[in-house]
């Protein structure tokens, strides 16, 4: 018996199919920033579409889960950081962690090579029903358990041709289009209906081209100065009780040198105390801005002392509009936005009663927020309407989405990336938010305590931005734009319709030509 169960794992762990799905997963974190290699995703994919074994529906759906585990592995290997440095756990308990991580993301793709291999009559039928049964987990994947949408594909091309397509169908659309493409380059490499397959990619590349000459949005002449103040206080320093006020000031000094900004923005929680109890400082900052005819937008934690509700929040101070005469801010003004999209574990632990007392990683600092309402009014800052996010809420455009107007003139996101160190997780981050600009035709300002602190144009290109880890100010003006996208009024559903439309395609295609032949189940 133990020699049967040797063989067996053996035989698993020197397939070949099985290392070449695990490294095609694996080579994929090249593709996204800060190494933003686009190719690279039309060289792993075919590698491991052209190697799955499609013998059975089960190794189909082992290779696609270790497919998963190689392109999470690397993809988010920046998680163990703050594990590690903010965590308080032994090395072994946190890798622990982050493998377990993996294996729940590894799920999603595992799944869509399940879903694909019951359904497919013929390896043909497989590639081209992979297409939208993945879409559809990656949709899963962005709301199941709160949702976590990092590393979907599109956002690998943020600086390639797809990237025009962003306007129209957004990141998830892309994402369809790269997955189309990659199935008709197996199909050729397969000689399977090849002619279909060059009809598609032809297609394509005549969408692409025509989308490109589209001009969405046009400039209003408006031209705004904004200053983004980038800190860089030690994430162990932040909190420190001592440092309370020397931070306050720190932002404030920086500040006061570039009031010849229109709008300073400070990121997220840049005041390290609760709204009530900072009001003495935001009563000078308040002054201070609007006599100097500027505003202020920071982010603040917010305390509400009767409900015992606390709110990772942004503020607006100094002057709401251009012709006020005074700072507009008072507490609570409703002209704040509070966070909706909490991060698990770093705002809100689940199943606290049995998490909490088992290691200082569920504990850690401003872990028990409540959230804000998903829609809320855009800040207003010098008479501009702003659609903000906080951090990890740029991951859902459809959160956006809900809160983008007619009126809204910039996005803005605000973070605290230190928790990430210097790994490539901030620079996910960042082209996380450069697709939402590209999506929505908007200007978008990126402040940090320690970087990337960016401003981008409305198609999602810098405009400027500063090194990390750095204690600076970023100046820059900003030209202001009119008019909306496709994508900013019909959101994702687009891509879900042509998914599902492809999907019954396929469906009644292989009924219509091979009614009998399947994959066999096991």
């Amino acid at each position: 018996m133990f020699d049967s169960v040797f063989t067996r794992i053996k035989r698993n762990c020197i397939s070949k199919n099985n290392w070449l799905s695990f490294f095609s997963g694996l080579s994929l974190v090249f593709a996204y920033a800060p190494y933003s290699q686009w190719w690279l995703v039309f060289l792993a994919l075919p590698l491991f579409f052209y190697h799955l074994d499609l013998s059975s529906v089960k190794e189909t759906t082992k290779q696609c889960f270790i497919f998963g585990v190689g392109w999470f592995a690397s993809g988010i290997s920046w998680v163990h950081v703050s594990i590690d440095q903010f965590g308080g756990m032994p090395l072994a308990i946190s890798l622990t962690l982050m493998l377990m991580l993996c294996l729940y993301l590894a799920i999603f793709p595992a799944i869509a090579g399940f879903l694909s291999a019951r359904f497919a009559h013929g390896t043909y039928y497989f590639y081209w029903l992979f297409v939208p049964c993945w879409i559809f987990t990656e949709w899963l994947r962005s709301w199941f358990l709160t949702g976590f949408p990092w590393l979907s594909l599109g956002y690998s091309q943020i600086d390639s041709p797809l990237s025009v397509l962003a306007p129209v169908i957004g990141e998830v659309g892309i994402t369809l289009a790269m997955l189309v493409i990659v199935t008709a380059f197996t199909s050729l490499l397969k000689r399977q209906q090849q002619k279909r397959s060059l009809l598609l990619l032809g297609a394509i590349v005549a969408v692409i081209a025509t989308v490109g000459q589209i001009e969405w949005t046009e400039p209003t002449q408006q031209v705004k100065k904004v200053a983004l103040v980038q800190g860089n206080i030690a994430q162990e320093l932040k909190w420190a009780p001592e440092q309370e006020w020397p931070s306050m000031l720190k932002y404030l000094d920086l500040t006061r040198k570039n009031y010849d900004a229109d709008i300073v923005v400070w990121p997220e929680s840049a005041i390290p105390t609760v709204e009530p109890l900072a009001g003495e400082f935001l009563d000078i900052a308040n002054q201070g801005a609007a006599i100097n005819n500027a505003a202020i937008i920071t982010g603040i934690l917010d305390y509400n002392m009767e409900s015992k509700q606390a709110f990772n929040s942004l503020v607006v101070l100094g002057k709401k509009y251009q012709d006020d005469t005074e700072g507009s801010y008072y507490y609570p003004s409703s002209n704040r936005f509070y966070k909706h999209h909490l991060l698990p574990i770093g705002e809100f632990v689940p199943f606290q009663e049995f998490l909490r007392p088992l290691a200082p990683f569920f504990n850690l600092p401003q872990s028990s927020f409540t959230r804000g309402q998903y829609v809320q009014p855009n800040l207003i800052a010098q008479g501009l309407h702003i659609a903000p996010l906080i951090c990890f809420e740029i991951a859902f455009p459809e959160q956006l989405a809900a809160n983008f107007t007619n009126q809204t003139d910039l996005l803005l996101t605000v973070s605290n990336d230190a928790w990430f160190g210097d790994s490539h997780g901030p620079h996910q981050h960042m082209d996380i938010a450069r697709m939402r600009a590209l999506e929505f035709g908007r200007p978008l300002l990126r402040s940090t305590n320690t970087g990337i602190t960016a401003i981008v144009d409305h198609q999602g290109q810098y405009i400027a931005r500063i090194p990390q880890f750095e204690e600076a100010v970023l100046k820059a003006d900003v030209p202001l734009v009119s008019g909306r996208t496709p994508f900013s009024y019909l959101e994702r559903y687009p891509t879900f319709i042509l998914s599902f439309i492809l999907f019954i395609s396929i469906m009644l295609s292989q009924r219509k030509n091979s009614p009998n032949l399947s994959l066999p189940n096991s």
